[in-house]
């Protein structure tokens, strides 16, 4: 479909032809300059003026401006049409862009709503779209809003902190809220009214100041983040042990993207249900090594031996290459 933009481009150089043939047309009839101009303007006006010079006995000159009128006038509506068009094309995209939103908000379920995407909330978003996790922003920045909306997310401009505006994500039937916005306070708050609307959600907050754990984790927080403290510990670490954190490094994917850690939930119709870890063999089949299983009553088996038998709803923690974790998962039925 032409775009409003060229509509009204061939409107004006519609226009722009026609006032040149008029004033040529009314110079040739022995008009000047002058004359002429204000001819054409005064037709394409159609503000109705008294005529430059009388026509009554050039009606070879009547039929010119007959036909200047029509077609100058109707060039107009065709350029006011066009540039009404630009003006309501984008509240239309808009509009249609709120019926998509709320489309892909109805379908959500077991979903994440990140609360805040400044730089902390961007690469979280970007970690959790690659595992390729059903995700929602809610930031009350309508630029951040927008740029979200650009790199592909399901964005919503809206103030986390109220009720409506984290009912409306689906905080009811979402498995996990993330806030990571720089202010304590908000970080408490909206923690707060994610626990009291869904008491079963799972709540991760950001925290700056070491005092504020406690109160996010009162507020009903299950995991709190301090990530002053947490990049001073990994810096110390740096200096003190610096071969367990580049381990932790490579497996994290900063250095190698192709290998990493993962954790993954075992289906109730996984085929590895109900073998041991040395029958299934995933190290020699699958290249990727068990690190441990946590059972669905919370046990921890760090290392497990040949002899684990797997379970439903298990959580295997494993470290491998991309290709062979993503091999696993396709067997575990994921």
């Amino acid at each position: 479909m032409t775009s409003a933009w060229t509509h009204l481009r061939i409107g004006l150089v519609i226009l722009a032809i026609l006032f040149l043939v008029g004033v040529a047309g009314y110079s040739l009839a022995g008009w000047e300059l002058g004359e002429a101009i204000y001819m054409v303007v005064n037709l394409f006006s159609t503000v109705g003026l008294k005529e430059v010079r009388d026509l009554s006995h050039a009606p070879g000159l009547r039929l010119f401006t007959s036909a200047l009128i029509i077609l100058g006038v109707s060039t107009a509506f065709y350029i006011i049409g066009a540039f009404v068009q630009m003006m309501t094309q984008g509240e239309i995209n808009r509009a249609l862009g709120v019926q998509r939103v709320n489309r892909e908000l109805r379908r959500l379920s077991d979903h994440i709503i990140l609360c805040g995407f400044g730089r902390m909330g961007e690469i979280l978003a970007e970690q959790l779209l690659r595992r390729k996790h059903s995700l929602v922003i809610v930031d009350n920045d309508a630029e951040r809003v927008a740029e979200a909306a650009q790199l592909g997310y399901l964005a919503v401009n809206a103030n986390a902190s109220e009720e409506d505006a984290l009912r409306g994500v689906g905080i009811e039937k979402a498995k996990i809220l993330v806030t990571t916005l720089p202010e304590d306070a908000d970080n408490v708050f909206i923690t707060l009214t994610a626990r009291n609307l869904n008491p079963n959600v799972q709540i991760i907050a950001r925290g700056e100041l070491p005092s504020t754990e406690k109160k996010l984790l009162q507020a009903g927080a299950d995991r709190v983040v301090l990530p002053a403290a947490t990049g001073a510990m990994r810096m110390a670490a740096m200096i003190t042990r610096p071969s367990m954190i580049e381990l932790v490094e490579l497996v994290g994917g900063r250095h190698i993207a192709e290998v990493e850690i993962d954790e993954i939930t075992l289906p109730d119709d996984c085929p590895l249900v109900g073998t041991t870890l040395g029958a299934a063999d995933v190290r020699s089949r699958h290249g990727v090594l068990i690190v441990s299983v946590r059972r669905s009553n919370e046990l921890l088996l760090f290392a497990p031996g040949a002899d684990t038998v797997f379970q439903a709803q298990d959580r295997v923690i494993l470290i491998g290459h991309l290709s062979s974790i993503e091999t696993f998962r396709r067997e575990c039925g994921l």
